[in-house]
């Protein structure tokens, strides 16, 4: 969206006034005249789909460029959002900043404003960390439904699915440590395994991502494992994994098979109007190995998931179980099960 801003007068006025300044500007913005007192902005989060008239010289002469905030920025967001509000000794911002990354200005801002809100229904004068780990889980995750009666079978099957995913993740080098595991219903979620990131990271390596998929899948494994049946709640997760295993053979060049090429540049999203005369940039024969390299993967990161799990099925029971008791585990119980004897 364009907005077009004079300096020392608006587009008020009469009918003929205001045409005329608005000619002014698409002409200005043309290149037919000299830009003397207008200032044009434009923002986007999808700069691929401009149209490249915008964006050649002489439309817009500065480009910036601005992403998610690094762990200093957090901290510097936090305390602008925090001067009017009053925080309790136990808060560290620097410990929040840290355990928010991914984080945007806008959801750091709606943390702290979940957080007061948490506080004074609780009747607290200060917001306590307590408050702010609980408004990160509702920012995260949504507003909990304590409401919503499950089944025990139901209940059941969600504590063996989350604890498969927190099992499964614990076994990998690779992934962040488990913050919360609940079978609270939030959001669109019937439960959650939240992890607490360990520092920012702007690039994954190809163990990551395989290691992303076997904990994505470790849910639908103990479901088929400990159940000997597999549900629906797995979609979401089995639509993740093969999201990656796709990127990794035709995006990043992880594949053996195919190579070091990109194949299908920029097309996961298609916008009305650009689908038109698209066509394929390789053949049928390549799709199909594409097709088979990414089942590959996925096969494999199941598998390994399976065996992880049959290894530990005693630590799977034992953390499904805690679920099933108290519906949600901390950090440090969850890694108090795995030093027990």
């Amino acid at each position: 969206m364009l907005s077009g801003r004079q300096r020392g007068a608006g587009l008020g006025g009469g009918h003929d006034e205001r045409e005329q300044t608005l000619n002014q500007l698409l002409v200005e913005m043309d290149g037919f005249a000299e830009n003397e007192g207008v200032i044009v902005l434009a923002a986007t989060n999808r700069p691929d789909v401009l149209d490249k008239a915008l964006l050649r010289a002489g439309r817009f002469d500065r480009q910036i460029v601005v992403g998610m905030p690094d762990v200093k920025a957090r901290e510097q967001i936090l305390e602008v959002h925090s001067r009017k509000k009053r925080l309790a000794d136990d808060v560290d911002l620097k410990v929040i900043a840290k355990n928010t990354s991914g984080f945007a200005g806008a959801d750091l801002e709606n943390v702290l404003n979940e957080a007061a809100l948490l506080a004074a229904r609780r009747n607290l004068n200060e917001i306590g960390m307590q408050e702010i780990e609980d408004a990160m889980v509702k920012v995260t995750m949504g507003p909990e439904k304590k409401t919503k009666v499950r089944s025990e079978k139901e209940n059941r099957l969600v504590a063996y699915h989350e604890a498969g995913h927190a099992v499964v993740s614990h076994f990998l080098e690779t992934q962040d440590p488990v913050h919360q595991i609940s079978i609270v219903p939030r959001g669109m979620a019937g439960g959650y395994t939240m992890y607490r990131p360990t520092e920012d990271k702007s690039f994954m390596s190809k163990t990551e991502m395989e290691e992303n998929i076997v904990s994505l899948l470790g849910g639908r494994v103990a479901e088929s494992l400990i159940l000997n049946d597999i549900s629906t709640g797995a979609s979401n997760d089995i639509e993740r994994a093969t999201k990656i295993a796709r990127s990794m053979v035709t995006k990043y060049g992880m594949s053996e098979k195919i190579g070091t090429i990109t194949l299908g540049q920029g097309q996961e999203e298609v916008f009305l109007g650009r689908d038109f005369g698209h066509t394929k940039e390789y053949s049928e024969e390549t799709a199909a190995i594409i097709d088979e390299e990414t089942k590959k993967i996925v096969d494999q990161g199941y598998n390994r998931a399976k065996q992880i799990l049959s290894e530990n099925v005693d630590k799977l029971h034992k953390v499904a179980g805690v679920l099933l008791e108290k519906e949600k585990i901390e950090a440090d119980e969850f890694e108090a099960i795995f030093n027990e004897q």
